[in-house]
């Protein structure tokens, strides 16, 4: 039928130019012009003033993030920021500039490696780059506190974890692999009589020193040095640990599971915060999204709840609860066998 041929035209049509979507909303982002448009600069030639781009250049970017719905207005009357746009300056509350700048610049590169990624099963990243992820954000300046910001900038469900668990028979929580103490200062935030760890490699800790001290005061938490395939802080009540699996094949991910539950006490529990891919035919398009890109960028993968149950069970756990939360993550609440 006609109709359903154009239909399928447009969906690809749709699908191929995804990329020029996420690319004019980096070029957004990096020539900094939601914050200028935020300062009452909204026409093309203030535009072109302040950030140096040619006025022609700017007006078709400007003219498409409208028709996106990242900016109001148009270029007769100036253009003005939607809820979209807001979410773009910097140090904005809950700002995601940081991750639109990761994800336009080192992620757009791995995910042009897709062919030879998929052929090999090795990451998208290493072919484009010539190294792994973790291994970049170790050695390039700056990097890994990028990193964290652009990873903070996605947490929208870390408020939602402190409610979503009973803390109230805890006494200490530590973040594995916590980076940026983000998540922990919102479960200290909203749970007073709690204090807490973030335990990660050195250089991820100086951003969770500065964010903590701001959050939660220096009375209420620690930083601790280490890897977490090595050992993990033990005696504490409850451990945390967002989106570190997905980045590590199944042996990997028992191996760290092991130290936890070696940490951990016979009454303590892992929250594991994750994307579940989906096996009842839900529509749960994030989680595939996810699954291919941890490929791209680390090598990694999002699980099935089975493959969750699995690693947990091959390191001495068990899968007590799911709770689904904010951006289709889920909340996995693990006991000792």
């Amino acid at each position: 039928m006609p109709g359903t041929e154009t239909a399928a035209a447009r969906r690809v049509v749709d699908l191929i130019t995804g990329t020029w979507r996420a690319q004019a909303l980096y070029a957004a982002a990096s020539l900094s012009l939601p914050d200028h448009i935020a300062a009452g600069h909204g026409t093309v030639p203030a535009l072109a003033e302040r950030t140096g781009a040619s006025e022609d250049g700017l007006a078709r970017l400007l003219r498409l993030l409208a028709a996106l719905g990242v900016l109001s207005g148009d270029e007769e009357e100036g253009y003005g920021l939607t809820d979209v746009g807001a979410l773009l300056v910097v140090g904005g509350e809950q700002s995601m500039r940081d991750m639109v700048l990761l994800y336009g610049e080192e992620f757009h590169r791995a995910w042009g490696a897709v062919v030879p990624a998929i052929r090999t099963g090795t990451s998208g990243f290493e072919h484009a780059f010539g190294t792994s992820l973790h291994a970049y954000l170790r050695d390039e300046p700056d990097a890994g506190p990028r990193f964290l910001r652009a990873m903070n900038a996605g947490n929208v469900f870390f408020p939602e974890v402190a409610e979503a668990f009973d803390f109230a028979g805890a006494h200490t929580v530590v973040d594995v692999a916590g980076g940026s103490g983000l998540l922990l200062s919102a479960v200290l935030r909203a749970h007073p009589h709690l204090s807490g760890t973030v335990f990660d490699l050195p250089h991820m800790l100086p951003v969770a020193e500065r964010h903590l001290s701001a959050a939660v005061g220096a009375h209420r938490y620690e930083t601790v040095a280490g890897d977490v395939f090595d050992k993990v802080p033990a005696g504490h009540d409850v451990y945390l640990l967002s989106r570190v699996l997905q980045d590590w094949d199944d042996e990997r991910c028992v191996t760290l599971l092991a130290n936890i539950r070696e940490a951990m006490s016979e009454t303590g529990r892992l929250l594991v915060l994750e994307r579940v891919v989906a096996t009842d035919g839900s529509a749960l398009v994030l989680p595939l999204l996810w699954d291919l890109h941890l490929l791209m960028a680390a090598g990694g993968r999002e699980r099935t709840l089975d493959g969750y149950r699995s690693v947990l069970r091959a390191a001495g756990l068990r899968l007590e609860s799911v709770r689904s939360l904010a951006l289709e993550t889920s909340l996995l609440v693990a006991a000792p066998v």
